[in-house]
């Protein structure tokens, strides 16, 4: 008898309201406790019965109620520690939102941010993370106002909510301290430069290896004007935005001093409407600062063509008619390069080219007497005018580019022995 009322009492204290299957397994416990116990009563067997074959008819009927008896996954915690802080390094306007994931984040939809600005009674929704991130950039807040925000755990269509962070306005920041490494480059080359160009000024002279293409500038004036032909310059394809242009032009303005003081006859074919005023522009001042205006001509500076193939046939013509004893090809070149080049060299010209172009650089050295290559046309306006802060600007970047080469080899040094510093070259 008192194993029997022990077995009754375990099978009512089990959590039979939780799900149907422990109804039924209730159910048909008690008809066997109730036939094996000697006081039978039919209000017991029925009582079984019911229990036993209830929920199957309830689930038969509508499936979902059963979905309704199941149990849910508890949620147990929400996110923790919210804290607000101003972005750093930014120009303002932004509020970065850190918290300690829920202890349940794995069975989360995801996290809900809610914001509130100090004037506002309420919580607004400006955003929401899928689980397992712990961040949230709001970068939509008024610089001087302050805000507070809740994270809400997000699960089955409702909200968990934390406790509200701190308190949290955003600002620009004046100096950006992840750059500094930049900013000690700057210094370093702001003091280089200023250290040359007083140099170059005080008449000091500053080393500049030879360059046998501009060396033989002067030769290929020369030339020119003996033979009484005229000397083609061409400043390339490229429009005025691109830096080879920019250093043809350079190129072109001494190219035309010499040119003004040998009163020697100018051809500079253009491509694009801005390069043919700026190129027309600089061979006007090159004649005037070599005091005879009265020389230059209008012509000397024509405008052509913007189409690539068409401007090589137009130069093409220039050189079998008018034979000039001099060509220069100085500015961004593309396939066109060695049609001219080599119709330059049939006609018998003394070419000098240049270009920062490094598929076109095979066809101008192989058709041409000279070629400027990469850098060299950056320093030929330098090495031809011996302008103080021309020279100065050339010196500061040689001894920089060495500098950050030492660094480069002492950084890889060290990283032989395991101390990794490149994270001090790292700009953020």
């Amino acid at each position: 008898m008192l194993r029997t009322y022990l077995l009754i009492s375990l099978s009512q204290s089990l959590p039979v309201l939780y799900s149907p299957i422990n109804w039924a397994t209730t159910g048909i416990l008690k008809c066997i406790l109730v036939f094996r116990n000697s006081h039978f009563e039919i209000r017991n067997v029925v009582h079984g019965l019911l229990l036993s074959f209830a929920p199957f008819l309830l689930v038969s009927a509508s499936p979902h109620l059963f979905v309704c008896l199941s149990q849910s996954p508890p949620v147990s915690a929400s996110p923790m520690n919210v804290r607000a802080v101003d972005k750093p390094n930014d120009a303002g306007s932004a509020i970065q939102v850190f918290w300690e994931l829920s202890s349940d984040d794995s069975i989360l939809e995801g996290y809900v941010i809610l914001r509130k600005k100090e004037t506002d009674t309420l919580y607004q929704r400006i955003g929401s993370t899928t689980r397992g991130i712990s961040f949230f950039e709001d970068d939509e807040t008024e610089d001087g106002k302050t805000y507070t925000y809740i994270v809400a755990s997000a699960i089955n269509g409702r909200l968990i909510q934390s406790l509200a962070s701190n308190k949290a306005s955003s600002y620009p920041q004046i100096f950006h301290a992840g750059r500094t490494n930049v900013l000690i480059a700057l210094i370093i080359f702001a003091a280089l430069l200023a250290y040359f160009v007083y140099k170059a000024r005080a008449g000091k002279s500053l080393y500049i290896r030879q360059i046998a293409g501009l060396a033989a500038v002067e030769e290929a004036v020369g030339r020119a004007t003996e033979m009484g032909r005229p000397i083609l310059y061409i400043p390339g394809l490229g429009d005025i935005d691109w830096t080879a242009t920019i250093a043809s032009m350079n190129i072109l303005g001494e190219v035309a001093k010499k040119i003004a003081m040998y009163d020697t006859e100018l051809i500079v074919p253009n491509t694009w409407s801005v390069v043919y005023t700026v190129s027309k522009e600089v061979v006007k001042e090159s004649f005037v600062s070599e005091g005879r205006p009265e020389k230059f001509k209008e012509d000397y500076v024509r405008y052509i063509t913007e189409a690539q193939f068409g401007f090589a046939a137009a130069v093409n013509g220039i050189m079998i008619r008018e034979k000039p004893a001099t060509n220069f090809f100085i500015g961004k070149f593309w396939a066109e390069s060695l049609i001219m080049a080599e119709t330059g060299a049939q006609t018998g010209a003394f070419q000098i080219a240049g270009t920062d172009s490094v598929l076109q650089l095979p066809f101008f050295v192989t058709a041409c007497d000279y070629t400027l290559m990469g850098e060299e046309l950056y320093a030929a306006s330098a090495y031809l005018s011996r302008e103080p802060v021309l020279l100065g600007s050339l010196k500061a970047q040689d001894y920089g580019k060495l500098i950050a080469l030492f660094v480069l080899v002492g950084f890889t040094i060290f990283s032989f022995f395991g101390l990794n510093l490149l994270s001090l070259l790292t700009v953020q």
